[in-house]
């Protein structure tokens, strides 16, 4: 209500005041307007940094799309409109590829129909002249079957009562389990290489071959072989600490405590690793300074990490490198909640040539020595040239928008960033890191949260395991198979024969 005895500068200053308010409200409005397009792209948009548009016609009620969006989508021709199908074969396609040739061969005869053996004509009997020859890949369903063991006994003719001994028995890694070892590494390989829950592989195995397994065997089977796996990872925590640059990162684990009644506490995984080599997971129930703080104790060298401030202040010798990846990310978000400015995919595309960059050097198999002066020619002139253009941006740009926060990340974090020029072994970012994170946001999908705290550093050898592995390119069962039986009894001192970097090395290289 305007009051009507109001003098000119009063009601001037209220219409000042009701401008001001309009334009903090407009903002509000087109933030949210943000957050929520953020939120349908992240729920049904790509995956991968793709900024076409044309993906807009599958995010469903889609409430902040531009009118300018709308028209240039009912401008495509039809057959743009449509999904996007699977890929037309090459005009030129070699054809199918050879099935693997160390598979076993079995010959499979289909004889002729009775009437067909014989010439309609003269009434002999066909030669066989020859065969068409196709191969398919099959298979044999799992197999499973009944150890009996029988441990061999011997007496004595002069000493009946004392002379009798007994065949040794074998290491089991759950002992006197009703489980095969060789059953304990399949199912803990099902769960935590291919991400099936304990309730899931107990109906299968129900339903395709008649075992009726309770969930807490088998649970109890899979934890008791990963608390074996414990020291081994502990080793290879020193393994990794005694190198000079190390990777970090942390993920979300739900697990139910006894602290918080229906619902999951949130607990953590926070992985440090080297490119291509150890992967180390280590479970807390938060995400402060400690877990690290103390994971990193004594460690000197380069630490790469994003700018979550408890990786700050862990102490002195560290050299800290962020993560490109993570800052580039920022950009790309805001290229796909304005679409009709072109500024963030040009500052997308200057990210896109360090990759570049990095790339050559990677194709080449360039040194660490001839990547660094790789970066210093090419990589750092262009990185002088975006800050500038980033400190330009930012004074621009509305301070709430995903841009300016894009900015302001960016240029907080572009101290450590410009690191990686001067130190040719370290990545331009954290990619390696994070790859490792997404089988277990795979198996969290699958297996919910874990059912209790103390399972939760068993989960992190055995995910510590898995990875490296898979990183150093040795065959899990195989390994598991030849370590987990005897570690029960293996002397503490010699536990570094058995990490997987020294069992590989104990091995001759095949070809």
């Amino acid at each position: 209500m305007v009051d009507q005895n109001a003098t000119p500068e009063q009601l001037f200053k209220a219409y000042q005041e009701s401008q001001a308010e309009n334009v903090r409200l407009h903002a509000i409005i087109n933030l949210q307007k943000e957050e929520i397009r953020l939120l349908n792209i992240q729920k049904w948009g790509p995956k991968g940094d793709k900024l076409s548009e044309g993906q807009l016609a599958l995010l469903p009620l889609e409430v902040v799309v531009t009118q300018a969006e709308v028209e240039r989508e009912a401008a495509l021709p039809e057959a743009e409109k449509q999904l996007p199908r699977a890929k037309q074969p090459r005009p030129n396609h070699p054809g199918r590829a050879e099935l693997p040739s160390h598979l076993e061969r079995r010959e499979v005869v289909i004889t002729c129909r009775p009437q067909d053996c014989r010439c309609d004509q003269c009434g002999r009997e066909r030669p066989i002249i020859g065969y068409e020859i196709r191969e398919e890949l099959d298979c044999v369903p799992a197999q499973f079957f009944i150890n009996v063991i029988k441990r061999e006994k011997r007496g004595s003719h002069c000493q009946p009562e004392q002379g009798v001994v007994v065949a040794h028995a074998p290491l089991q890694i759950v002992p006197k389990s009703k489980l095969s070892n060789t059953f304990v590494i399949e199912m803990l390989a099902a769960k935590f290489q291919q991400h099936l829950p304990i309730y899931r592989l107990c109906a299968m195995l129900f339903e395709n071959h008649g075992l009726d397994l309770s969930r807490q065997t088998l649970n109890q089977a899979i934890l008791r072989a990963a608390e074996l796996l414990i020291i081994v990872v502990k080793t290879m925590a020193v393994e990794l600490l005694a190198g000079d640059y190390i990777q970090a990162d942390e993920t979300t684990l739900p697990c139910q405590s006894s602290e918080k009644k229906g619902k999951n506490h949130r607990a953590y995984l926070w992985e440090y690793s080297s490119p291509g080599g150890i992967v180390i997971f280590q479970f807390e129930m938060g995400r402060g300074r400690a877990g690290p703080k103390e994971f990193l104790k004594g460690f000197k060298g380069v630490l790469q990490c994003d700018g979550y401030g408890a990786y700050d202040d862990l102490g002195e010798g560290l050299i800290y490198i962020a993560c490109m990846a993570h800052i580039r990310r920022g950009f790309v978000e805001a290229a796909k909640l304005a679409p009709e400015d072109p500024l963030p995919p040009q500052l997308v595309r200057e990210f896109n040539r360090l990759y570049q960059i990095e790339r050559a050097a990677r194709d080449q198999n360039l040194t660490a020595v001839a990547r660094r002066e790789l970066r210093q020619t090419q990589s750092k002139p262009l990185l002088e040239a975006l800050q500038t253009r980033l400190i330009a941006v930012r004074q621009q740009v509305t301070p709430s928008s995903k841009l300016a926060k894009a900015c302001d990340y960016a240029l907080g974090q572009w101290t450590r960033m410009e690191r990686y020029l001067e130190h040719g072994r370290v990545e331009i970012d954290n990619n390696w890191c994070e790859g490792a994170m997404r089988p277990i946001a795979l198996g969290r999908k699958n297996w919910l949260h874990l059912g209790d705290q103390s399972a939760g550093p068993k989960v992190a050898a055995i995910a510590s395991l898995v990875e490296t592995c898979r990183r150093l390119d040795i065959p899990l069962r195989t390994y598991l198979s030849d370590i987990l039986p005897k570690l029960g009894d293996w002397p503490l001192n010699r536990v570094a024969e058995l990490t997987p970097r020294a069992w590989k090395a104990a091995r001759p290289q095949t070809s």
